[in-house]
């Protein structure tokens, strides 16, 4: 299958590097030529950089990694050609175009992946297992946590100039930070309301948003907040649900996940497989994303899911510039 990659930044290359991992071969890159990496790993390989060039070489499917400003702008003219696509999160940082894309898929008929890699954490999955068999009862409230130190991602790059960093290419902490937004709408439903302050709080000196508190009320009557920073060292991300009947725990940095029943009084410990590591994630997700674009799959995150993650990220916004609670 002939694949196109959209971007070569650290996300292309990763993608590309797994795709080969899964025996894929045809490649075809469309590139600004803005990113630092190193081109070693792509000699040889075809480069274009116009979305006309990149569709004459008629991909059957397609990467989008280049940064989120950008993304709709390769991502329509590939689904009018019929080009299956795996698009970065988020979709967008606006939701202009995105009723096109969607009309592009149905013209082209054509099929799209959102990138949210944390549907595939098998400590995830299994917090959802617990969740689904009402091991804790009804769940009430949660607390999610996810901060890292932004300068620390791409230590071989100016991080001023990175698409987290600037406002003209999406980024910002709530976007560039949006899993949670859509892992929790995964693991808990539909949002009936948001409430959020945000600001640029730390010494980073970027024009986008470097930090967020935002409150999410489910429409299944769970309330909770997200935090979300650029600031914190060392990193973290942890998520906590509390039922009626007990309690769940997350925990990336080792992967695993807890379950106290109050009816055993009791923890159940469950660990991750052997062997597991970050990638195993974008791995898992690039597998179904070949299978999605095969026809045998359909896709675990669809447009629409992927427009709820901007929907709520624009509502965060709205809601710390005005002060004003968010509604759906």
């Amino acid at each position: 299958m002939k694949t196109l990659i959209a971007g070569f930044g650290s996300i292309g290359r990763r993608h590309l590097r797994n795709l080969r991992a899964l025996g894929e071969t045809d490649f075809v890159l469309y590139r600004s030529y803005h990113s630092t990496l190193p081109d070693d790993e792509i000699a040889g390989l075809p480069v274009v950089n116009t979305i006309e060039d990149a569709l004459a070489h008629h991909p059957q499917a397609a990467i989008i990694s280049n940064p989120t400003a950008l993304h709709l702008d390769v991502a329509i003219p590939l689904a009018e050609a019929g080009c299956n696509i795996f698009m970065e999160k988020p979709v967008s940082n606006t939701l202009d175009r995105v009723d096109e894309l969607a009309d592009a898929l149905r013209r082209g008929g054509s099929r799209l992946l959102v990138g949210f890699q944390f549907r595939y954490h098998p400590g995830l999955r299994q917090v959802k297992t617990w969740l689904e068999r009402a091991e804790i009862g009804r769940p009430v409230s949660f607390r999610c946590h996810w901060a890292e130190y932004l300068p620390n991602w791409h230590p071989w790059e100016d991080y001023h100039q990175s698409y987290a960093a600037r406002s003209d290419l999406g980024g910002g902490v709530v976007l560039s930070l949006s899993h949670p937004l859509d892992y929790l709408r995964w693991l808990l439903g539909d949002v009936a309301a948001l409430w959020a302050f945000a600001g640029s709080l730390g010494d980073l000196e970027i024009d986008v948003l470097d930090s967020a508190e935002i409150g999410l009320s489910f429409q299944r009557g769970v309330n909770g907040t997200v935090h979300l920073d650029y600031l914190q060292r060392p990193p973290s991300h942890m998520l906590e649900i509390i039922g009626t009947q007990g309690l769940i725990r997350w925990d990336n940095a080792t992967g695993s996940a807890s379950l106290y029943r109050a009816n055993r009084d009791a923890w159940e410990e469950w660990t991750v497989p052997e062997g597991f590591e970050r990638n195993w994630l974008f791995m898992e997700e690039l597998r179904h994303f070949l299978k999605v674009a095969q026809g045998i799959e359909s896709p675990v995150c669809t447009l629409d899911d992927g427009t709820w993650v901007v929907r709520l990220a624009l509502a965060a916004h709205h809601s710390a510039e005005c002060g004003q609670l968010v509604r759906f």
